[in-house]
């Protein structure tokens, strides 16, 4: 089964980079440019049975022009989201910022983006992810 994972960032470049990176790796890649437009954000709950999960790994920027991407996976997290993998990344943490994407259990990436940083997450994510996991489908 492929892996899975989400993107959501205002800025195109950053989708598509993003994009790029987890395509060559094979993945199904879902890019967002902003949590409203995402499947998992207007859900009243997580729709994934408890042997299901939407995503391998879900990336988000922090402060897009319309929605933090902070609040977007606290929100995930309230609806039941199991979700292990969530990454935030920004150019410009604060330290609230940090505080809470830390307390969420996320990494942080920041910009620009040290793609080798990443790409050695994205490799101890792919070695965390169960081999026979199924993933839901929200499409």
């Amino acid at each position: 089964m492929r892996h899975r994972a989400v993107i959501i960032d205002d800025d195109a470049l950053i989708r598509f980079a993003l994009w790029h990176l987890f395509d060559r790796r094979g993945y199904e890649v879902f890019t967002f440019p902003e949590p409203g437009l995402c499947p998992q954000h207007v859900v009243g709950e997580c729709p994934c049975p408890l042997d299901t999960r939407c995503a391998d790994i879900i990336i988000s920027d922090v402060n897009m022009q319309v929605a933090n991407g902070i609040d977007f996976v606290e929100q995930l997290i309230r609806k039941g989201c199991r979700q292990p993998h969530f990454g935030l990344i920004s150019g410009s943490f604060s330290e609230v910022d940090i505080a809470r994407g830390t307390q969420l259990g996320c990494t942080l990436f920041c910009k620009p983006l040290d793609m080798a940083a990443l790409l050695t997450w994205v490799e101890e994510v792919e070695s965390a992810v169960p081999t026979k996991r199924m993933l839901f489908d929200w499409r």
